[in-house]
């Protein structure tokens, strides 16, 4: 008579350990191809005896109760399935269902994330909530993030959304910080198992010559830089700066550079265009001393290939 309460007390010590592991699924979690589940049955042993994996084709065979198909069900749908199919072996079955390893639903998260890896969704979450997972962006991300979808899984409801030239994936580039808007559409969109998110890195943008602190200048989420910003960035020219012949470094498709001329004392009274940078550029500020500034500016284009890891 005494081995009922002993039973009784192992079947609670078993649905709390369960329980525990089952924590991480929420309640409307959907099962998948992939996914781990233990299950405990009482009279039953044999069942718990080893976890079951979901396979592809989205089943489990579990002893005594055959084979379920699991994918698609929350973890109670599974365990009153599980009841129904036991009940043909036992009187009243007293089962319990938990999810000890979540695999079918990754989502990759890329680029200039500070934690970049794979992670289960566990539920709807929104790109703000999937890019928080990831423990948010670095300080020097670029301005875009880029979402890519399987069609097999359905339109992705960006503006500007295409497909790849493979035709497999829908790919979709939207501002960073309407991601990180919670009050923006972007922010709010549902991301699906099997997407991928990449956040850009920023465009650097290199300040040389004549200035307080030359060096390589991070972009980050801003759309664009100025020339005037750039210098502002580099603290300022120094008193022997010619400003009337500063140039703009510039590589161009074909591998070559443009040295385009800027007269950064017109910018600064507001004579001339604020000319944007590009990713890439060098703002270069001649010295008044130096003769020969398009030799200056010369021997500077020369060193960008050596001199960018000195200067970061």
């Amino acid at each position: 008579m005494v081995f009922k309460p002993i039973l009784r007390s192992a079947a609670v010590c078993c649905c709390v350990a369960l329980a525990a592991w089952a924590a991480e699924a929420p309640p409307s979690y959907k099962l998948g191809a992939g996914d781990e589940v233990s299950v405990w049955a009482l009279g039953a042993e044999e069942i718990g005896t080893h976890p079951f994996r979901i396979d592809l084709s989205g089943n489990i065979d579990v002893p005594m109760a055959g084979r379920i198909h699991a994918a698609g069900m929350t973890v109670d749908q599974l365990h009153a399935e599980l009841v129904k199919q036991l009940r043909r072996q036992l009187k009243e079955p007293q089962v319990t269902v938990s999810v000890t390893e979540l695999r079918s639903q990754p989502v990759s998260v890329m680029g200039e994330v500070n934690k970049p890896g794979v992670y289960q969704l566990q539920g709807e979450k929104t790109l703000l909530e999937v890019l928080s997972l990831a423990e948010g962006v670095k300080a020097d991300a670029g301005n875009k993030v880029r979402i890519s979808r399987s069609v097999d899984e359905g339109q992705l409801p960006v503006p500007g959304a295409a497909t790849d030239p493979s035709g497999q994936y829908y790919v979709a580039e939207a501002g960073l910080r309407d991601a990180l808007d919670h009050k923006t559409g972007v922010s709010a969109l549902v991301i699906r198992p099997h997407d991928v998110i990449t956040v850009e890195a920023g465009q650097t943008i290199y300040v040389m010559g004549d200035v307080h602190k030359q060096g390589a200048f991070a972009v980050g989420q801003r759309e664009q830089i100025t020339a005037l910003q750039a210098m502002s960035l580099a603290e300022g020219p120094l008193v022997t700066a010619k400003l009337s012949k500063a140039r703009i470094l510039r590589e161009k498709p074909d591998g070559t550079r443009a040295d385009i001329p800027i007269n950064m004392e017109k910018v600064l009274e507001g004579e001339a265009d604020n000319v944007p940078l590009q990713g890439g550029d060098f703002l270069y500020i001649p010295d008044s001393r130096t003769k020969n500034v398009a030799l200056k500016a010369a021997q500077a284009a020369l060193s960008i290939g050596t001199g960018i890891a000195i200067w970061r």
